[in-house]
């Protein structure tokens, strides 16, 4: 069974709670490392233990939500060799997959419903990287920006 680690603030729990289901009837094992509620927490403690995880490979990919998505993209685009990607569609899905190999998925939980995640999530899972000269560009990332 293949993991998958995740987190959420509290703008995120509420979607957090409701991928952990889909998660586990797609295959995965979660690792859910918060939070757990609705009250008030820092999304960077959240973001850096998934961050962290896909960073140094004990997890290949990982799921970050928060209310708008962006702060989990900064915090977890902070970690070398991460790519994680806000997701708003099944087409940015499918894209940061194949042209940007993302391995942390970022959605925003106050601007997507469970339904939608669940496609998105869905597709970014099941999308393979193209390689070629995507992988190029992302080796481009590593060397300049790492």
């Amino acid at each position: 069974m293949e993991k998958i680690i995740i987190g959420a603030d509290h703008a995120g729990y509420t979607l957090k709670e409701a991928l952990k289901p889909s998660l586990a009837r797609m295959g995965f094992e979660v690792t859910d490392v918060g939070t757990d509620g609705e009250k008030s927490v820092d999304y960077p403690d959240f973001g850096a233990q998934v961050g962290r995880a896909v960073s140094t490979g004990e997890f290949s990919r990982g799921i970050l939500i928060c209310g708008s998505g962006i702060g989990m993209s900064i915090v977890a685009n902070r970690f070398p060799g991460v790519r994680a990607a806000l997701c708003l569609d099944e087409e940015t899905a499918r894209l940061s997959r194949m042209h940007n190999n993302a391995n942390v998925l970022v959605l925003a939980g106050r601007k997507t419903s469970p339904e939608a995640a669940v496609g998105i999530v869905r597709v970014w899972i099941e999308t393979p990287f193209e390689g070629g000269r995507h992988q190029s560009r992302i080796e481009k990332i590593e060397t300049e920006c790492g």
